[in-house]
């Protein structure tokens, strides 16, 4: 009799197993939206505003513009992205706060979840699955969740194979803070080379990467137009040398850093560059910045002593106007 009850409960137990992976399997797809709506449209206007203006401050207006909109609609890629944008953007540039809220790591947690989003919406994006993979490697290591942090790494190559121009970019920066003398950063900043050879369409020195000879195959369209300033990065070139100079500092081939640096200076928008002094102040100061790239101190105060990455210019270097 009791033996009969146990069967009973398993065959019961199984099937209700069988059931859910039904009920969750044949469920239809999201479905991506064909038309953006009017309230998206508006909140699209308030991002860029903000995002190109640098008005850290104003991040929790517009992203509330943007997450009703993206309720209204959730079937809006772009909405989804701008959503997981913002809250990249209020973490990357934390360092902005005069005490860090410890509930500013919750943004690795929803753009996770947004980019996943714009992923299923718009597979064809590979920025998009970049920036997912860098949200997930955030949350993973915010958690030590290893298993997580792998998650975020592999998906990170599949970003590389599908965008290497832009996502080799995006793995580097994403990784630079990790040890400087570990595996996973010499490959970040391996990464920032093989992002100059495929914009470059050739090798580029190693030991004296004078970009200028490349400067003429500056693109506005195709894949490679993300090599260059764009509208939606307007200084996009000089925040890349920028950063890869920080990274090569760490490394500590500070002489090399310099020549990197000196290449930002390439860019026809140089002037207008609201960073020139710090990267000015990074060629002045590159060999006694190796010691002070190498601490993750959070006392270090001010954009010429911290790292790109987690510094107030961490996304404004590139992207603001």
């Amino acid at each position: 009799m009791k033996t009969g009850v146990v069967c009973a409960s398993l065959f019961a137990s199984v099937s209700l197993v069988g059931c859910a992976y039904m009920a969750v399997s044949t469920a239809p797809p999201k479905q991506a939206s064909t038309k953006r709506t009017e309230a998206a449209v508006k909140a699209d206007a308030q991002f860029w505003e903000v995002f190109h203006g640098g008005k850290y401050d104003d991040i929790a207006t517009v992203l509330n513009a943007e997450t009703a909109a993206y309720l209204e609609d959730p079937g809006d890629a772009v909405t989804a992205a701008h959503v997981g944008w913002l809250h990249i953007w209020r973490l990357s540039e934390r360092a902005r706060h005069e005490v860090i809220p410890a509930t500013i790591t919750d943004d690795a947690t929803v753009s996770r979840k947004y980019f996943q989003e714009a992923v299923t919406l718009d597979p064809n994006d590979s920025r998009y699955l970049g920036f997912l993979a860098a949200a997930t490697l955030a949350e993973g290591t915010i958690h030590r969740d290893e298993k997580e942090t792998r998650q975020g790494y592999f998906q990170m190559l599949d970003a590389i194979d599908a965008w290497p121009e832009f996502n080799l970019f995006t793995a580097g920066y994403t990784l630079s803070q990790q040890p400087y003398d570990s595996e996973r950063y010499a490959q970040a900043v391996e990464w920032q080379w093989r992002t100059l050879d495929v914009c470059a369409g050739e090798p580029v020195s190693r030991s004296n990467p004078d970009y200028a000879r490349f400067m003429k195959l500056a693109a506005t369209t195709g894949r490679k137009r993300v090599c260059w300033n764009s509208a939606i990065a307007p200084h996009n070139f000089e925040g890349f040398f920028l950063n890869m100079g920080d990274m090569l500092v760490k490394a500590g081939d500070w002489k090399t850093a310099q020549k990197i640096y000196a290449d930002a200076k390439l860019s026809p928008t140089y002037a207008q560059w609201k960073y020139r002094g710090v990267l000015e102040q990074r060629i002045a100061n590159a060999e006694a910045n190796v010691a002070a790239f190498r601490t993750s101190d959070p006392k270090r105060d001010g954009a010429s002593s911290r790292m790109m990455f987690v510094s107030t210019l961490s996304c404004m270097g590139c992207h603001q106007d």
